[in-house]
């Protein structure tokens, strides 16, 4: 015969098996990005329902450092620690692809792709806590062909391409010269666009692909 387990001795065993699987979920995203409940993630599956709301990467601004005889609102090379603050992935493991916002204090932000850019400047208070678009300074994107910083003003943008990004979905590969964009179109499809089309209206496809909520966020410091 099993041994009776009372009613309270039920209820405890359920709270401390909740709050494992709760720990295990934060813990999981400290190693990459956001969980949203409930819902199917940029590179597929989905969160533990016991999970509330949405947990987010909160990622810090790296201060200008002076001693790095850069301007103040120079590129910089992306610091290894580097969390993108749209998506919680690593900008310097996919250099082809980064991106980089900084303030007027120097502060910068570095994002792991020209879609991660775009959605970022459509909330900015939302990624950058205090902070308002009006205080960005430069904007910069890498360019797809050599490699290089560019202004994300100037750049060229390729949307709908064969070109996969840092997720493994659709993004917006960039270039510093029409030619080099139009040349990789010919071979890898899709159409260009500027800067100012891509801020004004972000194709639907490449909102989706950003957080919808907030819920509690989760602080990754570095």
């Amino acid at each position: 015969m099993r041994p009776m387990v009372s009613p309270s001795r039920r209820t405890w065993l359920r709270g401390v098996a909740l709050g494992a699987l709760a720990l295990g979920g934060a813990v999981g995203l400290a190693g990459g990005g956001w969980l949203a409940t409930g819902r199917r993630l940029p590179w597929g599956g989905t969160s533990p329902s016991a999970v509330p709301d949405e947990v987010c990467i909160v990622a810090p601004t790296f201060a200008w450092d002076p001693a790095s005889g850069l301007p103040r609102h120079a590129a910089r090379p992306v610091p290894e620690t580097a969390r993108c603050p749209v998506c919680g992935m690593f900008p310097a493991r996919h250099p082809r692809w980064a991106a980089q916002v900084v303030f007027g204090d120097g502060a910068a932000h570095f994002l792991d792709s020209p879609v991660s850019l775009f959605l970022y400047l459509q909330d900015v208070g939302r990624y950058a806590t205090g902070r308002q678009r009006a205080e960005i300074a430069a904007l910069y994107v890498t360019d797809q062909d050599s490699g290089t910083w560019l202004d994300a003003r100037q750049a060229w943008y390729l949307h709908g391409s064969t070109l996969r990004g840092p997720m493994r979905t659709a993004d917006l590969p960039a270039f510093a010269t029409e030619g080099g964009a139009r040349a990789t179109a010919t071979r890898q499809g899709g159409v260009l666009l500027g800067f100012a089309a891509l801020a004004a209206t972000l194709p639907p496809e490449l909102r989706r692909l950003g957080p919808h909520r907030h819920g509690q966020g989760v602080k990754v410091e570095g």
